[in-house]
């Protein structure tokens, strides 16, 4: 009896401190649980050696300085292979040579549900961006493939150059700008251009509303909005009002076109006559949009960055570009995005050997990938390491990018460099095996249009803090899992206009 009278009195005492105080201890509970959970768990023979510790000290680094957290998960365990958990879900990190070729060949390793999970960057719509039917998810994949295919991709070209003209002649005659900003916010133009319609890319403010709203869920992701997505947290709540501006704002666009009955040839309008239902529609802008100005932003950032450090690199693409120019059909009296827009797309995708080893190396050292997946079934063994049904498995890239044997001095940025192609894997800037970036294509064209002009249409230089030259270069910080950015205010890049007309 007394034990009963203990529990209701506590019962009573539980409920009369108010919903706010009562969620706080139920989510202090619930932590507690799982850390006591977690230090009962056992490796088993075949298991991947634990990482040290409380799990509850693993998801702060894990999602905050992921680069140094996996490192020293490495070092701590004096493995290949570790594993930790995040609350509840089993997380095993791999490495080495067979592990990397396990992970990205293996069938039962899922990209959408690891990259769902680990990531929760992106915005959550169920039925649009999260939680789809297989259907859904291979028809999005389909017209992705479709904007990419020759002829729709050869149309955008003009548009692609178009938009840097006008973004470009926005920076002035001369200045000095943060490329993790102005870089950035032109790259993101660009993908809205191939990824959505006019009534969003013509409109400059919408397109900055856009990419502010994408920023709030960057900056709205969070441990706990990944791992406990249904705790109102002040973080939640900005990412789910960003989210629905962003619904809103594409549905609009939609319900414009589809009201105004007038035809773009853009890949909205594909989208609209494809006749797919209006969920794949709003599911594929919403999610590649931010999927492509991302990576693409990150790349472009840095390729710019690296070659204002790198005059020799600088001067190569240039006259690899004036080449193209010369041999193509457009008059020297013309603007330089117009000349561009003359050259074919075959000619930029199999003549560009400067540009692609531009790309390939910015993509190799500049780009903080950590591959996710998870283990749909059955059980998994990698390097005699078992990876259980419904475990996560995760890849860093550094582990093969950053390798000094396959790539000396591997920091260095040289784009001349030999590639290591004795060793599988050696090189996984779009993915590899069965999972790589399906819109890589786009990715690409976009890169050497954007570097195209402005290494003619500018002189740039990086530039410290004081604004004086400097050297050495910023070093891509890979605990950025977003732009691989240093500190911010830490370096510029000086431009001033060349005698090009735009």
């Amino acid at each position: 009896m007394p034990y009963c009278l203990g529990l209701q009195a506590a019962a009573e005492a539980f409920l009369s401190i108010g919903l706010a105080t009562q969620f706080t201890l139920a989510v202090v509970a619930f932590l507690l649980i799982v850390t006591i959970i977690s230090a009962f768990q056992k490796d088993g023979v075949d298991s991947p050696t634990s990482l040290p510790g409380s799990s509850l000290f693993s998801i702060y680094p894990f999602f905050r300085r992921r680069y140094d957290f996996l490192n020293w998960g490495f070092h701590a365990t004096g493995q290949s292979i570790f594993r930790f958990n995040l609350l509840r879900n089993t997380v095993v990190v791999v490495s080495g040579e067979s592990a990397r070729q396990a992970f990205f060949t293996a069938k039962g390793l899922d990209l959408t549900e690891g990259f769902k999970i680990l990531s929760g960057a992106i915005p959550m719509v169920r039925g649009v961006t999260s939680d789809l039917q297989t259907r859904r998810i291979q028809q999005i994949h389909k017209r992705l493939a479709n904007v990419q295919r020759n002829g729709p991709l050869n149309e955008l070209i003009p548009c692609i150059l178009e938009d840097s003209r006008r973004v470009m002649e926005t920076w002035g005659s001369a200045g000095k700008f943060d490329p993790f900003e102005k870089v950035y916010e032109l790259t993101f133009q660009l993908t809205i251009r191939s990824i959505s319609g006019t009534e969003i890319a013509d409109d400059p403010l919408l397109v900055a509303r856009l990419k502010k709203l994408y920023d709030e869920l960057d900056t709205g992701t969070t441990p706990a909005t990944v791992l406990l997505p249904w705790l109102p947290t002040p973080a939640m709540i900005k990412k789910l009002w960003a989210t629905k501006s962003i619904y809103d704002i594409v549905t609009k666009a939609i319900s414009d076109r589809e009201q105004s009955g007038v035809h773009h040839n853009d890949t909205l309008q594909m989208l609209l006559d494809s006749g797919d239902d209006r969920l794949v529609v709003v599911g594929f802008i919403m999610g590649l949009v931010i999927a492509g100005a991302r990576a693409t932003g990150t790349t472009a950032s840095w390729l710019l960055t690296f070659l204002g450090g790198h005059s020799d690199w600088r001067s190569k693409a240039a006259v690899e570009v004036e080449k193209l120019l010369a041999a193509s059909s457009s008059s020297p009296t013309q603007p330089l995005s117009a000349r561009l827009a003359t050259i074919p797309l075959e000619v930029w995708e199999a003549e560009t050997p400067v540009l692609d080893g531009l790309i390939r190396e910015t993509t190799r050292v500049a780009q903080p990938h950590t591959a996710m997946r998870r283990n749909l079934g059955p059980d998994l063994y990698i390097d005699n390491k078992l990876v259980p049904s419904g475990a996560y498995v995760i890849y860093p890239f550094s582990d093969v990018h950053l390798d000094p044997e396959l790539y000396p001095d591997p920091w260095k940025f040289d784009p001349g460099r030999k590639e290591p192609d004795h060793v599988p894997f050696s090189y996984v800037g779009w993915g590899g095996g069965k999972t790589t970036c399906l819109g890589t294509r786009l990715a690409k064209v976009e890169l050497k249009l954007v570097t195209a002009m402005f290494v003619l249409g500018f002189e740039h230089s990086v530039l410290n803090a004081s604004g004086e030259p400097m050297y050495p270069l910023p070093t891509p910080n890979w605990n950025d899992i977003l732009l691989c950015r240093p500190p911010q205010g830490s370096f510029s890049l000086g431009y001033s206009r060349t005698s090009v007309t735009l």
